[in-house]
């Protein structure tokens, strides 16, 4: 029996972002204390949150905060820290919004889930419906790829280990059909949640787009209001590369939330910035890990606290 005590949630984050806080403390931090920010000093802070995956945008006003806090002053390491974190946060904060299914009043309500082959998206599932489940849910998880025999065994699997129940269709089958008749069969059953998983294929982006609306369409055939959530998962791994794939689901599959995945397996979590900036949908969620409970609500000053090394 192992009786280390479980890592509460900040501890698990910052952890989880240690790459990322290396690098902005190691290359940051050092050169803005002992002496009077400077112009010079400004300019090395921009540079690094460039590189460190920030945006453009998003750095300029991160440097104006900071340069408004500290300039002129002599700085001990918290107290740098500190003013980043805010400057930071103050980014962050209007973008950040909750995901509870349960605290809805609808049933069944209806998650969508969307992105890229990949993405962590079919564990992102799995890790919700196990949380919801483990709160009393009746669950349903619904293997939308049908084109990927893989994902619907990792799903069965989650399944199994959630207590979810399980849908799914055959190699090749038509998604929405399976869409359509899993939440039907949700109403008629009293579930609480549905979760549906898609296919992330972008070698033809048309027709990607095309199977996802069709799920849409034929969801709305049975309540206007579905799905109720729409959420775009993203691997914080592949940088910028996540904005591009924001701007494919995000205009496209009316995505709501965005949920930010693997921040642990980069020293560019800070690409979580302009993301957010980025979608017209909120973050909901962030992922520092393969557990269940690594997968928490996003909170902006949590997130840019740890960002820049600070202990809770």
């Amino acid at each position: 029996m192992n009786d280390t005590p479980k890592k509460g949630w900040f501890q698990r984050l910052s952890d989880g972002l240690a790459r990322s806080s290396k690098q902005i403390t190691e290359t940051v931090v050092g050169g803005l204390v002992k002496e009077p920010l400077d112009q010079a000093a400004l300019d090395r802070l921009e540079e690094h949150l460039l590189e460190s995956d920030l945006g453009p945008a998003a750095t300029d006003r991160i440097v104006a905060r900071f340069r408004d806090l500290r300039f002129g002053k002599v700085s001990d390491e918290r107290e740098v820290k500190e003013a980043l974190a805010e400057a930071v946060a103050a980014e962050l904060l209007p973008r950040q919004a909750t995901f509870d299914p349960l605290a809805e009043g609808i049933k069944p309500y209806v998650v969508l889930f969307v992105g890229v082959n990949g993405s962590g998206k079919t564990t992102t599932l799995g890790k919700i419906a196990a949380d919801l489940t483990a709160k009393g849910a009746k669950v349903m998880i619904v293997a939308g790829d049908t084109f990927r025999a893989a994902a619907r065994e990792q799903l069965k699997v989650w399944a199994e280990r959630s207590g979810a129940d399980f849908e799914s269709r055959r190699d090749g089958a038509d998604p929405a059909g399976l869409a359509f008749d899993a939440y039907t069969k949700a109403r008629a059953e009293n579930y609480d949640v549905v979760l549906i998983d898609t296919a992330g294929r972008l070698q033809n982006k048309s027709a990607l787009m095309d199977e996802l609306l069709k799920i849409v369409r034929v969801l709305k055939k049975i309540d206007p209001d579905a799905p109720h959530e729409t959420l775009l998962v993203l691997d914080a791994t592949v940088g910028r590369n996540a904005l591009a794939q924001e701007q494919i689901f995000g205009r496209a599959a009316y995505v709501s939330g965005i949920v930010m995945t693997k921040l642990d397996g980069t020293a560019r979590g800070g690409v979580l910035v302009p993301v957010a900036q980025a979608s017209d949908a909120p973050l909901k969620l962030i992922g520092v890990g393969e557990g269940i409970e690594d997968l928490q609500p996003f909170d902006a000053r949590a997130f840019s606290r740890s960002l820049v090394g600070l202990e809770d």
